[in-house]
């Protein structure tokens, strides 16, 4: 299998080494977790030839007897080099029964730098500070972005490269298929993976039917206003009785497992958050053709999941706006930064680009403002506002 050095992410675990937290490495199932903690090892051993490296890997069975605190502790200790720099790597540490306590004692010793990977509903950035009595520092996996996906099939027209990257998505395992229905097969194993085994072992949850008929709901509807009492009311109507708060916490549990991102409404005018109705994407866009097939594509709403995950990749706090009863689709914020975006299809007619444009104009301050669209044009600015094609956009 072709690896791409995902340098981004690798530099942020280098940028890691010297600091005492435990380092938390997080993302979708399938997303490289374990390839990225390779790809740090040899880099570790690269730039510290005298580093001592204990990687411990539970997917692999020769560390099968190493399934409780009290093995695992003995076997690190047993490792330990004085003098030098102790480097612990642990993949699917959920894996090892009352993990917590050892790697607790580990850090407490401060004796080693430690990296961890795990089962998504196991790692739950709420739950850190209740596992860990050290400080943790998260480190999010993202699926592959369009500028790897370039890189990775060294693909020399953009344009034609963003066609297939918005039929097969970031998810690196499924290039290894030829056809898009074995693709779409592999996507949709992962995402069932995903749901079953750990939100459903994680929780405990009985009711698997309303599970799956609130993931294929939020699925159908990425970027979609949602309200969790709308939508309850809408299950009781069609026979499925079911509150307002065991749906909440049934969304809640997928956005958990980062197989969603919620996004919460911003009033722009009176800079505040509304509580009302929040708006979800996919992490990637490609398990909506795995769950729900390729008809009917509403290429608008993928534009849009594909924008809002690449922002988070970036770094950036992402909402969607509400001015005067207009919509911004994103309003990203990082640090002294806003942004303000709209992204749409198609705006090569007229009404297009004033309704697109209508809500940006609307803004009175000086914060940049941008409209990612399928031009296949370079960026240009239309009444102070810049127009990108969404394929450079993503790209630069």
């Amino acid at each position: 299998m072709k690896v791409l050095e995902r340098q981004d992410f690798l530099q942020k675990l280098i940028n890691t080494i010297y600091t005492p937290d435990i380092k938390v490495i997080t993302g979708i199932r399938r997303s490289g977790k374990s390839k990225l903690l390779e790809m740090f090892i040899e880099n570790l051993k690269n730039q510290i030839p005298d580093a001592n490296i204990i990687h411990i890997n539970y997917n692999l069975f020769q560390f099968s007897t190493l399934k409780n605190a009290a093995a695992l502790n003995e076997y690190v200790e047993n490792l330990y080099a004085p003098n030098k720099e102790n480097f612990l790597l642990i993949d699917e540490v959920q894996l090892c029964k009352d993990f917590e306590h050892a790697v607790n004692s580990f850090h407490a010793s401060e004796k080693y730098h430690i990296y961890l990977t795990g089962s998504n509903a196991f790692l739950l950035s709420n739950d850190l500070a209740t596992l860990f009595t050290g400080r943790t520092f998260s480190i999010e996996v993202f699926p592959f972005s369009f500028k790897e996906f370039v890189a990775y099939f060294d693909c020399k027209d953009l344009q034609q490269a963003f066609d297939r990257f918005v039929m097969e998505g970031g998810m690196s395992g499924s290039y290894l298929y030829d056809s898009l229905d074995d693709k779409y097969n592999y996507l949709n194993e992962v995402f069932e993976t995903l749901i079953v085994r750990d939100i459903q072992q994680k929780y405990k949850i009985k009711n698997i039917p309303l599970l799956d008929m609130l993931n294929d709901f939020l699925v159908d509807n990425i970027s979609s206003e949602i309200s969790a009492r709308s939508l309850a009311n809408t299950l009781t109507s069609k026979g499925s009785k079911v509150d307002d708060k065991t749906v909440s916490s049934y969304i809640k549990y997928l956005c958990a497992s980062f197989a969603f991102y919620k996004i919460r409404r911003y009033d722009i005018k009176g800079k505040k958050y509304l509580a009302s109705q929040d708006k979800y994407y996919l992490a990637d866009h490609s398990f909506k053709y795995a769950k729900l097939g390729t008809k009917n594509l509403d290429y608008g709403r993928i534009y849009e999941n594909i924008v809002c995950i690449e922002l988070l990749r970036r770094g950036y706090e992402v909402y969607t706006g509400v001015l005067y009863q207009k919509e911004i689709d994103f309003v990203a914020v990082k640090r002294n930064e806003k942004i303000y975006i709209q992204v749409s299809d198609d705006i090569s007619r007229a009404e297009t680009m004033e309704r697109e444009s209508s809500p940006l104009l609307s803004i009175k301050d000086a914060y940049p403002k941008m409209i990612i669209a399928r031009t296949k044009h370079p960026a240009y600015q239309y009444e102070g506002i810049a127009v990108w094609d969404i394929a450079d956009w993503l790209m630069k």
